[in-house]
């Protein structure tokens, strides 16, 4: 919690994600040997690359772009002296981090508006993709940013795609401009431009039509959509989990449309990268947003700096720290760090604690933000309903029991896993957790003057906790 804590109050002054976790595993490998090594020689570099070469081909990374990165790190590699306070192995290191955030496109690349009301964005891809649920993700983003959003579903082709878009919209709180009877979905975007205008929605978002493959009709349908509206961006959509598939669609859809900017979808489910690492250098379009998860919550900026160190296994606070700003209650946190440093800190601050933790998104994804956390936890499974569990062990407690554990003797126990549906083992777990929680903060407050990033490990190791087999 504190550590929690204190990445929210120290968002701006610290900077540094696992998620690709077959193509972080075998990059962690490489990188041992490669930080282990006593020179630079032309012989050691070739070495490495070769492995590096293997691990991007197994990642489904398009051919020229790997020969390309290959070339590119050897000769930096080759081209650099080293300083005497870093080691030739880190330095090695270094230019193949550097090189992986030029080759994914250097920067964040932001969303743009226009001036005009209402500024367009129009979304494209196939059939599948995860177009209609973006859409409903991408305007809570923005809605979050200050704008004023509508959607406009305009796949008037796949069953239930315009019914599923206003259950989408109801969820978020955003108009859906739509028409049954309506069969052309270039009428259909102009009468959604002018609802926008007429309702002072200033930025409106269409659902296009996707096919199960590109096909003429369909390529024909999002030109003219294009040229009547003039969006002020076109982005694809892409489900990342299809490799190379997915590189070759943005190229052959970029080729008709020369759409503004890629979304990668499913982003939480794809072990190897080769879309991310991959689809930028191919179609020379920057990816701009991720899919993470199937919560409308669940959508993240690119930003190919942090992508390069999940990539790397080493972390990313800084997308930690965003997601602690916007989800955490910083006035309930204050108030149970207040508690445990006081060792007040009770089940009802614990239920209190998860709650925050479960808002915040999947035990997985925020492990992956912890630096270490993901080799830590290697090979074993993190798996949500946990917290659930936990939380019916805990109300399954009198207020008295929360308030002053130390009334749970043996019968009190039993009847709290006969009244959570769990074992005693189970019970008994929880109450151990907390008691190491409360344990570890205490540690932590002693320890406190050791270094932020000593911080930072304590939301990992209280995650860690979590986990019952």
């Amino acid at each position: 919690m504190i550590g929690i804590l204190n990445a929210v109050k120290y968002a701006n002054s610290l900077n540094y994600i696992v998620l690709f976790d077959d193509l972080t595993n075998k990059f962690d490998t490489v990188l041992k040997k490669i930080r282990g090594q006593g020179k630079i020689t032309e012989a050691n570099i070739d070495e490495s690359l070769r492995e590096i070469r293997r691990v991007l081909f197994d990642a489904d990374v398009n051919y020229k772009v790997v020969t390309k990165f290959i070339n590119d790190v050897k000769e930096r590699s080759l081209g650099q002296n080293v300083l005497t306070s870093i080691t030739p192995g880190q330095l090695i290191v270094k230019i193949i981090n550097d090189e992986l955030i030029r080759l994914m496109g250097s920067e964040k690349s932001d969303i743009k508006f226009s001036e005009r009301i209402p500024s367009v964005i129009m979304l494209v891809g196939l059939q599948g993709s995860g177009k209609t649920t973006f859409s409903a993700k991408l305007a809570r983003f923005i809605k979050s940013k200050g704008r004023n959003p509508v959607l406009a579903a305009c796949d008037i082709y796949r069953p239930a795609a315009i019914e599923q878009l206003r259950i989408l919209g109801k969820q978020i709180n955003i108009p859906v401009y739509s028409d049954d009877n309506e069969k052309d979905a270039l009428k259909i975007a102009a009468e959604a431009v002018q609802y926008a205008k007429n309702n002072a929605r200033d930025t409106l978002i269409i659902d296009t039509a996707g096919r199960l493959a590109i096909d003429e009709e369909m390529m024909n349908e999002v030109t003219r959509l294009k040229n009547a509206l003039q969006p002020e961006e076109i982005l694809f959509v892409v489900d990342s989990m299809t490799g190379q598939d997915a590189v070759n669609t943005a190229k052959a859809f970029h080729d008709r449309l020369a759409y503004s900017g890629v979304v990668l979808t499913k982003l939480d489910g794809d072990t190897r990268g080769g879309a991310a690492l991959s689809i930028k250098a191919v179609a020379d379009v920057p990816i701009k947003f991720v899919g993470i998860g199937e919560k409308l919550d669940a959508v993240e900026q690119f930003h190919p700096d942090r992508m390069a160190s999940r990539i790397l296994g080493m972390g990313d606070i800084v997308s930690f720290v965003e997601k602690a700003q916007t989800e955490f209650d910083l006035s309930g946190a204050e108030d149970i760090e207040s508690k445990l440093r006081r060792n007040k800190f009770d089940f009802d601050d614990f239920m209190m604690y998860l709650g925050q933790i479960k808002k915040m998104g999947s035990l997985s994804s925020l492990l992956s933000m912890i630096p270490g956390a993901g080799k830590a936890l290697k090979n074993q499974q993190v798996d949500d309903s946990v917290l659930v569990k936990i939380e019916s062990v805990i109300q399954s407690m009198t207020k008295a029991e929360r308030r002053n554990p130390a009334l749970l003797n043996g019968q009190r126990r039993r009847r709290i896993a006969n009244g959570s549906g769990n074992t005693i083992q189970h019970v008994n777990k929880v109450i151990r957790q907390f008691e190491d929680m409360q344990k570890m903060i205490k540690q932590f407050n002693r320890d406190k003057g050791r270094g932020m990033m000593k911080k930072m490990k304590l939301p990992a190791q209280l995650m860690n906790e979590f986990k019952i087999n």
